[in-house]
């Protein structure tokens, strides 16, 4: 605060004057000199009032109006109460605001020269504010069980009757405060003005020399209204500033980016709020450090001795950052780092703008992996038809092949090779079909043991020589509940994978089945594990495997799907799979499925398919395909009718109903599809049996009204297209 300074200069002039006038200007001088010394003792007592009211009452007023309003309407109390009454998590949010803000001010209240008195009552206030805090536990408990307010109330109550003496005691030691200051300025103001009447009165008696001290006291009365004018427009400026500095400090503090400040060796000297909140870091931890330790090490060197150089220049940087939390988790920034100049153009600080991109980053991410996945369903349900077809053709006429070759020798086994490739191949499909969700499970009672068998001899037929095949089944009757396709699929990759990992060396797999007598997957689990003694899995990447295109394989190797893949026909069958290993100790897959009733152990006797007799029609968009069929049913004893064209092939039935025994058609063609087929055959003969194949399952087909009929999965095998036809015509002839 700025002080005038007086100085009192003696009227030389009256010291020449007569004896009389000597004795008086002595009179005057010392009177003078007086009341001068009175009037700056008056002034010193003014300005330490004015400090006292000005500076340290005034200041703990605005503190103490600060704590009363945390206290008062819409404050913590009231905020609280409103959420255990309401449990509306805005008054919540308040609450802690406010809380943090209540903190602050307490603190700002202690170093601002509070007495021991005021200690007191602040740290009454203070512990009445943490009781209430140490109860939200208890209130977002009784918000999530939804209790009765009643109950709430009576376990949060808190008695605050001592914080509002507290506050009321605050109160009148602050308005004593500034009452004792008012009273000593007024006791100050009041002595001066005493002082200023004698002066006047001794003037008016001193003639002459009473004007000169009247003009001293005009000039000292002059420069006494400057000063207070002076000091007035300080303290208004002073409050001005210190208002905008809080309110640019509020407003950093309680920005939703994050705000770092350093020096120009890049060293933080300042973090607000919402950094500490997302970093997990304290402010104390990391002022006076450089911001090296956000630093997940994506970010090359040289890309930040750039970055550096850039901001040397005085241009500002603009990128995202994947930087690191205290836990050691990552987040991604979007930050700004712009220089910040003095007045004379001197950068002296760097300010970094971040603000959390994490969850756009990731749901972009999300939104490319379901793109990709579109993109990979897409292909596989227009792959899917053609490339079944072809299956369909290559199996029916190995079948037909094996008819005619000799039972043993060389031409039987490259057939059975060109067989096992083909089911390979369908399996294949049906993982992408599976995988891209384009096609239902038919879930039945099986027998695990006979599917491990049944996989373990197509994998005898093309994994290295050197590797043993293993079964291993504790109880054979053990059934699940799954479609065969699915879990043979499920068991294949899994050896396949194991056989891949073991490579051209000597090694061991086992397919292992037993009973869980309880898991989290139900009752009576079945557990079918896929175990080899391969090179392992590292720790690291056992939690990524699932993940769909993860792959540890050179490119072109692998397309990443099988075991993700695995996982979900694994979850869309009510089960769970993991994965135990660990580098140089082989690997081991548990694949656990609920249990369904135990299925009775049959004699295996190879069936004899019957011949038949009776015209079938034949209709299939695929002319390859259609003449395997017709081959097939000729091959049967069937008087097979092919037709390439829907159209044509209903035209043909239409000529004569009663000609066909059965009709066989696919489902996707031109023109006309299998089901408008089926109700052409239907609204002429209802009870003409029907066979519907396809290369994948059609969603939206229901054969409830198209009975009698079946529908079969392409690529269709011989046997079973002989079984179906014969049961068909069977239950016709019975019905």
């Amino acid at each position: 605060m700025a002080q005038s300074s007086i100085t009192l200069r003696a009227p030389l002039r009256l010291l020449f004057a007569s004896a009389g006038a000597a004795i008086l200007l002595a009179a005057t001088l010392l009177t003078g000199l007086y009341l001068g010394s009175e009037t700056q003792k008056r002034f010193r007592d003014v300005d330490l009032s004015w400090r006292t009211y000005a500076g340290e009452a005034d200041r703990r007023g605005e503190l103490l109006n600060r704590v009363r309003a945390h206290l008062g309407y819409g404050g913590i109390i009231h905020n609280f109460k409103n959420y255990v009454l309401r449990k509306d998590a805005t008054y919540l949010r308040a609450f802690r605001l406010q809380v943090d803000d209540f903190n602050a001010t307490l603190a700002d209240y202690r170093e601002s020269g509070a007495t021991d008195i005021e200690l007191i009552h602040l740290a009454v206030i203070e512990t009445t504010i943490a009781t209430y805090f140490s109860m939200i536990p208890t209130a977002l408990r009784a918000a999530e069980e939804d209790w009765a307010p009643a109950r709430t109330d009576a376990l949060v109550r808190v008695d605050d009757t001592r914080a509002l003496e507290a506050l009321a005691a605050l109160d009148e030691f602050w308005r004593d405060q500034r009452q004792t200051a008012t009273e000593e300025i007024s006791r100050a103001v009041a002595d001066g003005d005493t002082l200023v009447d004698l002066g006047f009165k001794f003037l008016w008696g001193l003639g002459g020399v009473a004007l000169v001290l009247y003009g001293l006291f005009f000039v000292l009365q002059r420069d006494l209204r400057q000063t207070i004018g002076l000091l007035s427009s300080e303290l208004t400026e002073r409050r001005a500033a210190e208002h905008a500095a809080k309110k640019f400090q509020r407003a950093v503090d309680q920005s939703p980016a994050t705000i770092i400040i350093t020096d120009t060796l890049a060293r933080i000297e300042y973090v607000n709020r919402k950094f500490c909140d997302l970093t997990g870091f304290a402010s104390a931890d990391v002022i006076g450090k450089t911001p090296k330790f956000l630093q997940s090490g994506e970010v090359g060197a040289a890309e930040y001795g750039t970055l550096r150089q850039q901001l040397a220049r005085g241009e500002e940087w603009y990128g995202t950052f994947r930087n690191l939390k205290s836990d050691g988790s990552s987040y991604w920034a979007k930050t700004a780092i712009l220089p910040l100049r003095d007045d004379a153009g001197t950068i002296t600080h760097f300010i970094g703008l971040g603000e959390d991109v994490t969850e756009r980053r990731r749901a972009r991410d999300q939104m490319h992996r379901a793109q990709k996945m579109e993109a990979v369903g897409l292909l596989a349900s227009g792959v899917a038809h053609d490339f079944n077809n072809i299956l369909t053709t290559i199996l029916g006429n190995v079948h037909l092949a094996r008819l005619d070759a000799p039972a043993a020798g060389s031409f039987a086994e490259e057939l059975e090779q060109i067989e096992i490739a083909a089911k390979r191949a369908r399996n294949l499909v049906g993982q992408v079909l599976a995988f891209a969700r384009r096609q239902p499970g038919d879930p039945r009672p099986l027998r695990a043991g006979d599917l491990v068998r049944e996989v373990a001899r197509l994998m005898r037929a093309f994994v290295h020589p050197d590797i043993a095949i293993d079964c291993i089944i504790d109880d054979e009757t053990l059934a699940v509940l799954a479609d065969p396709t699915r879990l043979h699929q499920v068991i294949m990759n899994l050896g396949s994978n194991a056989a891949e990992a073991i490579g051209p060396q000597k090694g061991r797999i086992v397919l292992e089945i037993g009973r869980l007598s309880h898991d989290d997957v139900g009752p009576g689990s079945v557990r079918l594990s896929v175990i080899d003694d391969g090179p392992g899995i590292a720790e690291d990447i056992q939690k990524t495997i699932f993940d769909p295109f993860f792959t540890t394989k050179p490119v072109g190797k692998g397309t990443g799907l099988g075991l993700s893949v695995v996982a979900n026909l694994v979850a869309e069958m009510g089960g769970r799979i993991s994965v135990e290993s660990s580098p140089g100790q082989g690997a081991r897959f548990d694949v656990v499925l609920p249990a369904t009733e135990a299925l009775p152990l049959v004699v295996d006797v190879p069936e004899s398919v019957a011949n038949g007799s009776g015209s079938v029609l034949v209709i299939d968009d695929e002319p390859e395909v259609v003449a395997t069929c017709a081959k097939l049913l000729d091959r049967l004893g069937y008087d097979a009718w092919p037709y390439t064209d829907p159209v044509a092939g209903l035209s043909a039935f239409e000529a004569d109903p009663d000609r066909f025994a059965l009709v066989l058609t696919d489902f996707v063609m031109p023109e006309m599809n299998g089901e408008q087929v089926c109700r052409g055959i239907r609204a002429l003969r209802p009870d003409c049996p029907i066979i519907i194949y396809s290369a994948y399952q059609p969603g939206t087909l229901d054969l409830e009204d198209l009975q009698p009929a079946r529908l079969l999965e392409k690529p269709v095998e011989p046997d079973q297209l002989a079984r179906v036809v014969r049961d068909l015509l069977a239950d016709s002839h019975s019905a």
